[in-house]
């Protein structure tokens, strides 16, 4: 039995449209938990060992998503450090 995606509003806002695209497909909270987590240490890595073994352990699971949202994030942050007033003035 084909379940439906959840609704986004039940498992929290994605930051990135990889994360948004992944989402769509996903039927368990708590896999959208754990994709939601990994998102969330991409961009703020915590240093405590759990946390860093779950985002590890999700991350092996799901190693082009993982990618996917590292980049859409570091090229978010590349546009945001490159702002109109860096980009003039060269």
């Amino acid at each position: 039995m084909h379940m439906p995606p959840l609704p986004l509003s039940h498992i929290g806002k994605p930051r990135t449209e990889a994360l948004r695209r992944a989402l769509r497909e996903i039927t368990v909270a708590a896999s959208a938990a754990d994709l939601l987590f990994l998102e969330a240490w991409e961009s703020a890595p915590i240093s405590s060992i759990s946390a860093t073994l779950r985002a590890s352990q999700i991350r092996r699971a799901n190693p082009r998503l993982a990618a996917e949202i590292r980049a859409e994030l570091q090229a978010r942050s590349q546009v945001g450090s490159n702002g109109p007033n860096e980009a003039n003035s060269g």
